[in-house]
């Protein structure tokens, strides 16, 4: 019975040994990955953002050259910017548990396939096809055709006042009274 015992011990250490190693190893991991950054810019240099590792927006650089665009695709850039960076996250977490954890163990695997799953590829990028400027500030449905005109209503027509014409009056076609 001794020897059950002492294999037994051994056997607890052993796991104990190796869980405070996995920890120190995932610790190591977490530590690397709290300061990391990704940075993504525009083509043209006008828009710049950073996230951190967890995917948050940390930075944002928009330069004066961009202050010629349309609002609409500037923010379309951010956001496209914002998913570009956030995509390259796993990657980064890949690289960090290669150096740290190892890639081998499942419990890494997992952690990549769930960072994968929070930071997709970012679709292709669309050709930017934004209203023209006036369409965007208006709210109204666009109109095809001239609206049908109100139907307006005459204004009543106004009364001359009569006047009387003097007794008197030689001017009538008839040459006098006809009652005479």
């Amino acid at each position: 019975m001794p020897d059950s015992i002492d294999a037994s011990d051994a056997m607890i250490d052993n796991w104990t040994k190796r869980l405070e190693e996995n920890a120190a190893r995932y610790q190591a991991l977490a530590d690397r990955m709290q300061g990391q950054t990704v940075t993504e810019r525009s083509k043209d240099g006008s828009v710049q953002v950073t996230v951190d590792s967890r995917g948050l927006l940390k930075n944002l650089v928009i330069a004066e050259s961009a202050a010629g665009k349309r609002m609409a695709e500037v923010s379309a850039q951010v956001m496209q910017l914002v998913q570009r960076a956030q995509a390259r996250i796993p990657e980064l977490l890949q690289q960090a548990m290669s150096e740290t954890t190892g890639t081998g163990d499942q419990a890494a695997a997992e952690i990549v396939r769930e960072a994968q799953s929070t930071f997709p590829e970012p679709p292709p990028e669309p050709e930017p096809a934004f209203p023209e400027p006036d369409r965007v500030r208006r709210f109204l449905p666009e109109e095809t055709e001239e609206p049908p005109a109100s139907p307006r209503t005459p204004p009543p027509p106004q009364q001359q006042p009569r006047r009387r014409r003097p007794a008197d009056d030689s001017d009538d076609d008839f040459g006098g009274s006809i009652l005479s």
